[in-house]
């Protein structure tokens, strides 16, 4: 299972305890309270330790591709034909800056980056 996937399961299973809990408080079932505190702790502690190795991750591939030899934004006629500019050129990898990658990057325009110069 990869991060995003592990991420929703557990942010589910944690609204789930949530709800439980919430219900748990109306009764008020003190054991149950009690269990339910715990197991929302552990969940969210598995977060945030699951966001933690996303940030890494997406860190050591921004890394990987600010050491490819160039990089440049795109125009606009580039990215209306990416099947064409990426067969013209070899090991071309586009980060878009809405995405998760182009944020930890910290860019403002969609790039360009590759081994040679395009």
């Amino acid at each position: 299972m990869n991060l995003k996937q592990e991420l929703q399961t557990l942010n589910d299973k944690l609204d789930k305890f949530r709800r439980k809990l919430a219900a748990a408080e109306q009764r008020g079932d003190a054991t149950v309270i009690m269990q339910f505190k715990k197991e929302i702790a552990t969940v969210t502690k598995r977060i945030a330790s699951t966001k933690g190795q996303q940030t890494r991750e997406l860190s050591k591939e921004g890394t990987a591709l600010k050491t490819l030899g160039f990089k440049r934004a795109l125009t606009k006629a580039e990215q209306a034909d990416m099947g064409k500019l990426n067969k013209s050129v070899k090991g071309l990898v586009v980060v878009h800056p809405l995405t998760a990658l182009g944020r930890e990057m910290g860019i403002k325009e969609v790039t360009g980056f590759a081994p040679a110069k395009f």
